[in-house]
């Protein structure tokens, strides 16, 4: 019998020690599948034989997992965020309130840590398991009448056959919706002055920094991962009703002026209200426009498309942070369900 595409799934483990692989306690409610990005050369030589012969070898092995664009919701972002951003992995807990906050900034004057994630794939038929894993890169977006959507590059050291973790069950998640988010945009403290009826869509790129590193170290695969400031990229993407306040953003362009953005995805309420009556979801970003596109028109409407680099500010002290409030007390070596 063969395998069902009903039966595949993604499931994940925070690892305790970085490439020690560990029993998953996360089902990924979303879609991907095991990618083997094993390199295989084959030498060249003169030996007169006209096809090629059955000489090649393995030069080095790398594993990704490729999570594809689905709903982001508030439980299983911060799996993304503490792989890519900071190793955060528990909740704080929101004062006397059921929340707890995960708080993931960006690296300004030294690197932060990050969590390294046993990534498992397949179906009925078989299981493939990858550790170390850690993102390359991810997206958050919405636009509408939708929800938000996240996506994520993770690679890590190799794809093995092995037994899929049973005895999980379904976590319980929540969507983030785009319509009841707010905008932020000021110059001096950031979340003070809200943009309204003017957002139509939002994406946030990131490239983390990170990377995998082979060294001579015994294995085929990476020994350790290293973060380079030229790889690391943060930009959002922001299409506006044309407004007068927009246009106002438009001269902030032209000026080279530093801009603060947030924005702000709340939830349903929670159990008990603390600094935070709501999930939330907090994308803190300074920068400078880098692009405003020449006036378009969306639904006979006047639309500005926007590109917000993200670049350390020195006078507000801020780079970038995104903040995720739900109830989860710690991802380690919890089932969310």
């Amino acid at each position: 019998m063969s395998g069902s595409k009903a039966y595949q799934f993604i499931q994940l483990g925070v690892e305790t020690v970085k490439g020690t692989a560990v029993d998953a306690t996360h089902i990924w409610r979303g879609l991907g599948t095991p990618d083997n990005q094993t390199t295989v050369k084959r030498p060249k030589e003169n030996i007169g034989y006209k096809p090629h012969v059955d000489r090649t070898y393995i030069s080095d092995k790398l594993a990704v997992l490729e999570l594809a664009e689905i709903e982001a919701t508030f439980e299983q972002l911060p799996l993304i965020l503490m792989a890519g951003i900071k190793n955060i992995a528990t909740g704080v807990a929101d004062g006397v309130g059921s929340g707890k906050k995960y708080i993931y900034p960006f690296p300004t004057t030294s690197d932060n840590d990050i969590k390294t994630l046993t990534c498992e794939g397949g179906d009925d038929i078989g299981a493939e398991l990858m550790s170390y894993g850690f993102v390359r890169g991810f997206n958050i977006n919405g636009k509408s009448d939708e929800a938000l959507k996240m996506s994520a590059n993770i690679q890590g050291r190799q794809w093995a056959p092995d037994t899929k973790t049973g005895g999980l069950s379904l976590p319980v998640v929540e969507e983030m919706l785009f319509n009841p988010s707010k905008l932020y945009i000021d110059g001096t403290t950031i979340g003070s002055t809200l943009i309204s009826n003017t957002l139509l869509s939002m994406s946030l790129e990131v490239q983390t920094g990170w990377r995998a590193v082979a060294t001579a170290s015994g294995n085929l695969y990476f020994s350790h991962l290293e973060h380079s400031a030229d790889l690391m990229d943060v930009v959002m993407n922001l299409t506006f009703l044309h407004t007068s306040g927009i246009l106002a953003e438009k001269a902030n362009k032209d000026n080279e002026v530093v801009r603060l953005i947030r924005f702000l995805s709340e939830g349903s309420a929670l159990a008990s209200a603390g600094t935070y009556s709501k999930k939330s979801l907090i994308i803190d970003l300074a920068g400078k426009w880098e692009e405003f596109n020449k006036l378009g028109e969306m639904d006979g409407a006047s639309v500005y498309n926007a590109k917000l680099k993200g670049l350390y500010s020195s006078t507000a002290a801020q780079f970038a942070t995104i903040t995720v409030v739900n109830e989860v007390a710690e991802y380690a070596d919890e089932d969310l369900s």
